[in-house]
């Protein structure tokens, strides 16, 4: 009985190494799989031939009127920050309080964290090792063009990834638009000031 034990151990271990294989090994050959789930669907590879369309392509053409997702729809200043060859200057869609409200959100969760909430460069990252963080209250970044800013923001620059994918083409702009009002908050001279306000912010005369 024990002889008859040890040889069906033995064809069930050789049995399992047949089809299991050896772990870390490697082979040209397709391996046998219990559950092959997903992993070899029936798909045509791309540009391969086949006779099922009349072209004798695989590949479809894209729909009428449509670009991929990561292309933009139109080569204007709205989506490059471009007019021409040259970075463009404001804000190309229209800017209220709800807009600015929504820029202030986009800021907030997206850019304060590395560039701080007055935009200083002073965001809660810095206290965990990053310290290549722009300040963006510097006078070159307060006076570069928004065109340019809107770039940065979406194909990332230095340290700062890219965000075109993750804050759709609007929520740029408006993070510009909010941005821009943080800078002027910490650069404005009393004389730029309305006069309704000037009283508050000068020194009463003792």
């Amino acid at each position: 009985m024990i002889r008859y034990f040890f040889i069906s151990l033995f064809l069930a271990v050789f049995a399992a190494l047949a089809i299991l294989g050896f772990r870390g090994s490697f082979t040209t050959n397709r391996p046998i799989e219990i559950f092959p789930d997903m992993d070899h669907q029936a798909k045509f590879r791309p540009q391969s031939p086949t006779d099922f369309y009349a072209n004798g392509s695989a590949a479809r053409a894209p729909i009428d009127g449509t670009v991929a997702r990561e292309m933009p729809a139109q080569n204007d200043y709205l989506h490059t920050g471009k007019i021409g060859d040259k970075w463009g200057d404001g804000i190309p869609l229209p800017i209220d309080a709800d807009a600015m409200k929504r820029g202030q959100e986009r800021f907030t969760i997206n850019c304060a964290v590395c560039h701080g909430p007055a935009a200083y460069g002073n965001g809660i990252v810095k206290e965990y090792g990053l310290s290549t963080v722009a300040n963006l209250q510097v006078a070159r970044i307060r006076y570069m063009a928004d065109g340019e800013i809107f770039n940065t923001i979406t194909h990332g620059k230095n340290t700062m990834n890219a965000y075109g994918p993750n804050i759709s083409v609007e929520d740029r702009w408006k993070i510009i638009a909010y941005l821009r009002a943080v800078q002027r908050s910490q650069n404005t001279l009393l004389s730029e000031l309305p006069e309704s306000l000037r009283a508050k912010y000068t020194p009463a005369a003792k």
